[in-house]
């Protein structure tokens, strides 16, 4: 079967969007990129809050049902995408550690898809994490380690000793 989902996972300012891009790049296909920034970027203002998903001063991360019934359906129509002919590249962070992937697995069942875990040293991505000045400080650090508990990657990279474009050129040798 040929690759037609990579699902990027890694903790904030892991390095999973530069990535995505540079797998944009080395792949000879088209690839389409979404993330869960895309989701949240799609929602309402509304639910950019207590009613949706909220960002606490500290880094962690506060999800309603509201949130989480939008972001199953969200997996499902990526699938979708993918089901009608489209390669799809997914930046997502577990939070829900394996029963995130677990959720991921439902919605991309008959796929072929590359799992792949996206680490980088908590130090390093808190220090990307300040330097972006576009995140709450203390996710990073929070992530890093946490949303790789129990999920199982069929390849994993490191953004701390590897740049993005070596990482990309490590995951597409394993995209058939």
């Amino acid at each position: 079967m040929t690759t037609q989902v990579i699902l990027l996972n890694g903790g904030s300012s892991s390095g999973k969007s530069s990535i995505a891009r540079c797998l944009q790049a080395v792949l000879p296909q088209p690839w389409l990129t979404f993330g869960v920034d895309s989701l949240i970027e799609a929602m309402p203002s509304s639910m950019k809050s207590s009613d949706g998903i909220d960002f606490a001063d500290d880094g962690q991360v506060h999800t309603t049902d509201a949130f989480r019934r939008l972001d199953v359906t969200w997996g499902i129509g990526l699938a979708a995408m993918a089901h009608a002919g489209a390669r799809i590249i997914i930046d997502e962070v577990f939070l829900g550690q394996a029963a995130s992937q677990d959720r991921w697995r439902s919605a991309l069942d008959g796929l072929d898809v590359l799992w792949v875990g996206v680490r980088c040293d908590s130090g390093v991505a808190e220090r990307r994490e300040m330097t972006r000045g576009n995140r709450v400080i203390g996710m990073a650090r929070a992530q890093a380690d946490l949303v790789h508990h129990g999920v199982s990657y069929d390849v994993e990279v490191d953004t701390a000793t590897s740049d993005s474009t070596e990482c990309a050129r490590i995951i597409a040798h394993h995209v058939s």
